[in-house]
């Protein structure tokens, strides 16, 4: 019952991670203008999302615009749209077969090591899954400090962190979690005895005259 309820719980966990990272891929908002130097007064905020860049008036209008070219588009934002398209696509399809190796569910059988070896694949593919999300949070962060730091970069150019990243993260790192409660849910193989246990012979009625 309680691997059940681990299920269970790792299962809503990696959903609610999934939604996360759908939620971070869609948002514009990956980095965002940094308002340093001459450019702390400004009546336009700019952002800029893996599909789309974003300005954002003062009087609280936002016109955004769907990039023409994927070609057109730097390394950063081309590899980390991959990562994180690769990351939501492994993780729906752990969520697919986790579903199949839940106690809670028909599928698979009743077989119950069958079904622990499903949750087991399906917790390694959202792991893997997670990673490529992390691996592109991370690379894109990283991007956006160098940039930052580098003294040639124009100051009205300059970006800080967007929330779209701070959701992927943490839709990354439920899924990691889910993952981990849904592999840890499958239950442990008993050690069989080296030396058989030698059963005792019955013992022979005697008829008694």
């Amino acid at each position: 019952m309680a691997h059940k309820g681990l299920q269970l719980l790792g299962f809503a966990l990696s959903l609610l991670g999934l939604i996360g990272l759908l939620a971070g891929t869609i948002m514009p908002q990956w980095k965002m203008s940094a308002y340093v130097g001459d450019n702390i007064i400004t009546a336009v905020a700019m952002y800029q999302g893996l599909f789309m860049s974003c300005a954002y008036q003062s009087t609280g209008q936002m016109q955004c615009k769907v990039y023409d070219s994927i070609l057109q588009l730097d390394s950063a934002i081309q590899a980390t749209r991959a990562l994180m398209i690769v990351g939501i696509l492994m993780t729906a399809a752990g969520l697919g077969v986790a579903s199949m190796g839940m106690k809670c569910t028909t599928c698979g059988g009743d077989d119950k090591v069958k079904k622990a070896r499903i949750a087991m694949t399906a917790g390694i593919i959202m792991v893997l899954g997670s990673l490529c999300a992390i691996i592109a949070c991370s690379w894109f962060t990283s991007n956006i400090i160098r940039d930052f730091y580098n003294p040639f970069t124009p100051v009205n150019t300059k970006y800080e962190f967007g929330a779209a990243i701070f959701v992927a993260w943490a839709g990354a790192f439920l899924d990691v979690m889910g993952a981990a409660m849904m592999a840890a849910s499958c239950p442990r193989r008993q050690p069989t005895p080296k030396h058989p246990i030698a059963s005792k012979p019955a013992s022979k009625s005697r008829d008694y005259v």
